[in-house]
């Protein structure tokens, strides 16, 4: 390999992605149009990136294998940072095989990362934490062993571990800066950032205030009964009861929790589940069903009784709160995945939302309209993007249900 090529890599190593341009912008080589397509990436021109990386793996003769399968690990890093989702995993699965068999283990642990990273995006921990634990961190280097703290911090803020998460902040800032990788420190500084900001919001006895991750992670231990709207379940230091295929007892049950101690009215659960706005005949009726399928579920945690007016809540537990976003409104999941400041396609939010395409699309049109996202290209190039909100986490508390849910 000549020397060009030698101090273009070296140059996107250390992410001078124009250092790198200009010793083989104007080459037209296999080796140059991948280092071109890295170089491009790194600059965020992706779709041009992307083309460059697969003329390259096509310029790569059949015996040069390890130079064909570092382009496909690039690709795959683009469509990664392009949330480009959908793009298959087992060309990158084959791709690390084919390092390792070469002996480029740090290439092909890179491409393992990726993967990972993916599972971390859709909410697939078990298979990420599984596949993060075949991985020896000390054999990475500093970059690399930047995005495995990274991935770490991640799994733990989904699980609900402060500490763990900090940690291994911590430790992705030292190994970033390390790198001497600018946009690999101002990742992790936002991960830092995101991981500081308030991460639910309490209701308790009529008064809200916002949590943070460690004030989430020792309300899970306390001796409350909570009805945790973020993971749509109900649960106590010892049991919980999913309710993520019930959105209608979840409701109530919230309405009767922010009641708490007292009783809520039949006009207000009607209002709150149903969208009804006066409590008829059939109105009453259905809540008397559902109000007893909630009974049911909740039979290990608490009762409901009915009272003259409505429903009263009687909990085990001592306390009863409520655990909700800390900004609720139509569609806030969508919006949640959004702020994180990339450009998604709708359908990686689909699948990062386990929803449908078309659901996914009729509500960023609804979005659309009332200017809270914007999109950009057209067809399967259309991407959608939102400034994140300030001060909030985003998507870090969505995607995982709570330990022993």
């Amino acid at each position: 390999m000549d020397s060009l090529i030698v101090a273009a890599g070296r140059a996107l190593a250390a992410g001078d992605a124009l250092g790198a341009l200009n010793r083989v912008a104007l080459r037209d080589d296999a080796p140059a149009l991948a280092l071109r397509g890295i170089a491009m990436a790194q600059l965020g021109e992706l779709d041009r990136a992307k083309l460059l990386l697969r003329n390259a793996a096509r310029a790569f003769g059949p015996k040069e294998a390890v130079s064909r399968a570092r382009c496909v690990v690039a690709e795959a890093e683009i469509a990664l940072a392009a949330r480009d989702l959908g793009w298959p995993t087992e060309a990158l699965d084959a791709a690390c095989i084919a390092l390792d068999q070469h002996g480029d283990r740090q290439n092909a642990n890179h491409g393992r990362l990726l993967a990972i990273r993916r599972h971390l995006l859709i909410g697939e921990l078990d298979e990420a934490e599984q596949a993060l634990g075949e991985i020896d961190p000390a054999a990475l280097p500093a970059a690399s062993q930047a995005i495995h703290e990274l991935i770490i911090a991640g799994i733990a803020i989904r699980r609900i571990r402060a500490k763990a998460a900090r940690e291994a902040l911590g430790r992705a800032d030292k190994a970033a800066r390390d790198a001497r990788i600018a946009a690999l420190v101002a990742e992790v500084e936002n991960a830092a950032r995101v991981l500081e900001a308030p991460a639910a919001r309490l209701i308790a006895l009529g008064e809200e205030r916002l949590l943070q991750l460690d004030e989430v992670e020792a309300l899970q231990a306390s001796k409350a009964l909570v009805v945790d709207a973020c993971r749509n379940v109900v649960r106590d230091r010892h049991t919980t009861v999913s309710l993520v295929r019930r959105p209608v007892l979840l409701t109530l049950a919230r309405v009767l929790a922010e009641a708490w101690p007292d009783d809520a009215p039949r006009g207000l659960l009607v209002a709150r589940a149903f969208g009804g706005k006066e409590a008829d005949e059939s109105h009453r009726a259905r809540l008397r069903v559902e109000i007893g399928r909630l009974r049911a579920m909740l039979k290990k945690l608490a009762d409901v009784r009915a009272t003259e007016r409505g429903f009263a809540l009687e909990p085990r537990a001592r306390e009863v709160v409520v655990l909700a976003r800390p900004m609720e409104e139509k569609h806030g999941a969508l919006l949640a995945f959004l702020a994180d400041g990339e450009s998604w396609s709708s359908s990686a939010l689909a699948l990062a939302l386990g929803a449908s395409q078309r659901t996914v699309q009729r509500a960023l049109d609804a979005l659309a309209l009332a200017g809270k996202v914007q999109f950009f290209g057209d067809g399967r190039a259309r991407r959608w993007v939102t400034p994140p909100v300030p001060g909030f986490t985003t998507t870090l508390l969505l995607p995982a249900p709570l330990p022993g849910a």
